[in-house]
């Protein structure tokens, strides 16, 4: 089966599902994670230079055998030391990646050494993707002002942001508790056709258990399983929540089942408008925001402690 395809503002298409190596995979070797990945019908990879495994879905790509033009790969810039040029920083990743090219190149946060340098970092993607290095460019974690600063010189429209909430320095989730914070952002970027993409997805049933959505996702999953006669999990009715908004949904497993259920949700039915309401509705009753909290830098998803309670996404 062909993986479920979005259309970006630069008129190439990116997968709906995607296989991150973030999360509980930083610093960690996720070669054969994601070459099993691959081997199950995810081709769209996501990796940074901050998780620092880039190499390892170079190997994992290598591993699978699956013809370049299959993949779609995404990495991000977001430190630059002293003297070194965005372009600099990009080839080393592709050198790690072992690839010619990549499908999508991020800034990944606007809050670390680019902080300042957001507009000519911007002007460095444009000509990458001239050159045809990066086939279409973006930026994650960026809030309104953010874009804004990015927009008064864009010769080309960001194609992606991997969205956080509006007013909060540097997140990577996007899920109903954070959709009330997420929505001016989401408005801004609708309005100059910049394409949200999600990470964190699951993070109601996985960290929130016992909240407000709760019974509407078994609501949805009895209607569906009802509906299909397979078995349906929460999870996927979140999966189907972000599709139905069009929102490319990043997430990981080191389980192969937990691959297949990703998968397997491209084909589940779309959630109802009403159903959609309702959550909407629910996970605005209710914020919590995992990962980073106003003020706090990225640094904090990559201590001891905070890799230790990331593997949550394994679940």
């Amino acid at each position: 089966m062909s993986p479920l395809m979005i259309q970006l503002n630069d008129c190439r298409e990116i997968p709906w599902l995607g296989f991150g190596t973030g999360t509980r995979l930083l610093r960690q070797d996720a070669s054969a994670l994601v070459a099993n990945a691959i081997a199950h019908g995810i081709v769209h990879l996501d990796t940074a230079q901050l998780y620092e495994n880039e190499e390892s879905l170079g190997a994992g790509i290598a591993l699978s055998g699956a013809p370049r033009e299959k993949l779609f790969v995404t990495t991000k810039v977001a430190d630059l030391p002293e003297g070194k040029t965005v372009r600099e920083s990009f080839m080393e990743s592709l050198a790690r990646l072992q690839l010619d090219y990549v499908d999508l190149f991020l800034i990944h946060t606007p809050n670390r050494s680019l902080k300042g340098r957001l507009q000519e970092a911007w002007k460095e993607l444009e000509q990458l993707q001239k050159e045809g290095l990066a086939k279409s460019i973006g930026v994650s974690n960026f809030r309104i002002q953010d874009l804004q600063e990015v927009l008064e010189v864009a010769s080309v429209v960001p194609a992606v942001n991997q969205v956080g909430g509006e007013g909060l320095s540097s997140s990577i989730e996007y899920h109903p508790y954070v959709y009330k914070a997420t929505k001016p952002v989401l408005e801004f970027m609708k309005k100059h056709n910049i394409l949200p993409t999600s990470y964190g997805g699951l993070i109601p049933i996985t960290l929130q258990k016992g909240g407000p959505v709760d019974p509407v996702l078994v609501s949805i999953r009895e209607r569906l399983e009802k509906e299909t006669g397979q078995q349906v999990t929460e999870g996927q009715v979140l999966g189907l929540w972000l599709r139905k908004q069009g929102i490319p949904q990043i997430t990981t497993s080191s389980k192969l089942e937990r691959v297949k259920e990703y998968i397997a949700t491209e084909s589940l039915p779309d959630l109802t408008s009403e159903e959609m309401d309702k959550i909407y509705a629910e996970g605005s009753k209710h914020h919590f925001r995992r990962y980073v909290s106003c003020g706090r830098s990225f640094n904090t998803l990559l201590t001891a402690d905070t890799l230790l309670q990331a593997r949550w996404i394994d679940q």
